[in-house]
């Protein structure tokens, strides 16, 4: 399974953002990453955010590879939004540029 840290610098090398919007996804104890729509850069900083997506780090990587699905995990509480609804709507276009 591949670090928080390999998934933040293949996303950065695929500018998987979401543009003109910062969303940070917060893995709890596992880290996060911060997908700056504005700077067009991804990090590992934790800075302010449009939209936080709170969802585990293996939650995550399978909503990537498209074993779960993103609506199934909203609802079933696998994955939490606050802030701007939309651009976590964004969340697929953004997860598959992290298949490899």
């Amino acid at each position: 399974m591949p670090t928080v840290a390999e998934v933040t610098h293949v996303m950065a090398s695929n500018e998987a953002v979401v543009p003109g919007k910062r969303v940070r996804l917060d893995f709890g104890e596992e880290g996060h990453i911060l997908l700056d729509g504005i700077a067009r850069s991804v990090t590992n900083d934790d800075g302010p955010a449009d939209t936080t997506i709170k969802v585990s780090f293996s939650n995550f990587l399978a909503l990537a590879d498209g074993s779960l699905n993103g609506t199934a995990a909203f609802m079933l509480g696998k994955l939490k939004v606050e802030g701007d609804m939309a651009a976590a709507m964004q969340l697929q276009s953004v997860t598959s540029k992290i298949k490899p």
